[in-house]
């Protein structure tokens, strides 16, 4: 016969427990909504029991029971500066940092992914007096490829990496000014002085200028340009012999940079040379050799990057020689003689100036025409003596004011009546007479690039002075 079914209130409590339940038995539509309530479900569900048994927080997953913090940053215990090799960070972390004994870095993860987060607190508000440099570790911040500093007190950043473009972004920041950290050029080559915040490379002989870092500006106005001022100055050339003219100075060059750091001279170009990290080799050309007005020479020219100066021309007997400035004319019979021409090749400001004429009387008197400096044509010879050489041009790059690349005197014949002329400031020789004086030149100032004074031997003994190139830029 069928079975009655039994009514609930046939069952006394807990008669029915779990065992007298076949699996399967009861469904969800056997329980009317609202039958179970929350104190009936109290420590009798398990969670592997659950469709679902974990969640996901911050995108990793954690089984439920366990426990995970929902910050995205956890913060660890205050870092205290000590000047050593400073602090790597990890993704996720949070970092009070102490500066108030010594300055720190904090060097970013090296293969962060995306969504990594490092937040940082001045702990102390000492930044501004010992600052933070945030070390990019090979990865950009901001989209450049530049650490950051923070040298503002009390101040607080949050960096979450994104992607290799711009690799760290700041999503929060308080009490922070520019974060690029500000470079400066740094090179070697040649002597190396200080000037101020200036570092200044002198070359006296041929060399190489190698630049490795690069200063970052126009990103912040705190760094330093990545451009130089510089000075090239060529080989003065040789005073000749037989009663020369005065040898013309080496060709003279100068640019500076933007931010005026020195007095320049008045032949300074508007703006130095961009540079880039890369080996520039640098050329100081020689002075020209001694000999008859055959065989002397001319300076030689001197090099860096884009800029060459032309060597000064050479001292002789009849009509002057060409260069960074020319040569004075010899002032033998004929009449007078055309001078060197200087600025050849031209270059603007130019490089160098003329040299002067000399002149013969029908007394047989010789009188040779003075080599031209940077800045003054060599004179003109006189009845009574050689032309004076060119002055040359004062500039303060290398710390203190210093001339370069003075004209070489003429010579004279006879002595007397005839006097001794004068080189041109910045190492030109003065001119030599004879017979009755001793008949050489003085030769010009080496690394000046000063012109050899002419000569009334032959043949001469005065040789042109040295050049020089200098570079100037700002290191901190």
């Amino acid at each position: 016969m069928a079975l009655t079914k039994v009514q609930k209130t046939g069952i006394t409590d807990n008669a029915i427990d779990a065992d007298k339940i076949e699996d399967g038995t009861i469904v969800a539509a056997d329980i009317a909504p609202g039958t179970i309530t929350n104190d009936k479900l109290a420590g009798s569900i398990a969670n592997d029991k659950l469709a679902n048994s974990s969640i996901t927080v911050n995108g990793s997953s954690v089984s439920l029971g366990g426990s995970v913090s929902a910050g995205k940053v956890q913060w660890q215990a205050v870092v205290t500066a000590d000047g050593s090799t400073g602090t790597s960070a990890s993704a996720g972390e949070g970092y009070f940092i102490d500066t108030t004994s010594a300055a720190h870095t904090l060097t970013l993860p090296g293969s962060p992914s995306a969504g990594d987060t490092i937040a940082i607190k001045d702990y102390a508000g000492t930044f501004g007096t010992n600052n933070l440099t945030i070390a990019r570790n090979g990865n950009n911040i901001q989209g450049v490829a530049n650490d950051s500093l923070i040298s503002t007190n009390r101040a607080s950043v949050v960096l979450v990496y994104i992607d290799a473009t711009k690799g760290w972004l700041y999503t929060n920041e308080s009490n922070v000014a520019d974060l690029i950290k500000p470079l400066f050029t740094e090179a070697t080559g040649g002597t190396i002085t200080t000037s101020g915040d200036y570092k200044i490379h002198t070359f006296t002989g041929d060399d190489c200028f190698v630049v490795s870092q690069l200063g970052n500006n126009p990103l912040t106005p705190t760094g330093g340009p990545n451009t130089v001022s510089y000075l090239v100055v060529a080989g003065g050339g040789s005073g000749g012999g037989s009663t020369s003219g005065g040898a013309g100075a080496g060709g003279f060059r100068e640019g500076r940079d933007i931010a005026p750091s020195y007095t320049a001279s008045p032949l300074v170009a508007p703006s130095g040379l961009t540079i880039t990290a890369t080996t520039y080799p640098v050329t100081v050309g020689a002075g020209g050799a001694a000999g008859t007005p055959a065989t002397n020479t001319s300076g030689s020219p001197s090099v860096f990057s884009t800029i060459t100066s032309a060597g000064g021309g050479r001292g002789v007997r009849g009509n002057g020689q060409d260069g960074g400035s020319g040569s004075g004319s010899g002032g033998g019979p004929g009449g007078p003689s055309t001078p060197g021409l200087g600025n050849t090749p031209p270059t603007s400001p130019p490089q160098g100036n003329n040299g002067g004429i000399g002149q013969y009387t029908n007394c047989g008197s010789w009188r040779s025409g003075g080599g031209g400096g940077a800045t003054v044509a060599g004179a003109n010879a006189t009845p009574s003596a050689g032309g004076n050489g060119g002055n040359g041009a004062t500039t303060s790059i290398s710390g203190s004011p210093t001339t370069y690349a003075g004209g070489g005197g003429g010579a004279a014949y006879p002595h007397p009546p005839a006097n001794a002329s004068s080189g041109g400031t910045g190492g030109g020789g003065a001119g030599g007479i004879g017979p009755a004086a001793p008949g050489n030149g003085v030769s010009g100032t080496a690394n000046t690039g000063g012109g050899g004074g002419g000569n009334y031997n032959n043949p001469g003994a005065s040789t042109g002075g040295k050049g020089i190139v200098i570079i100037r830029y700002k290191y901190q």
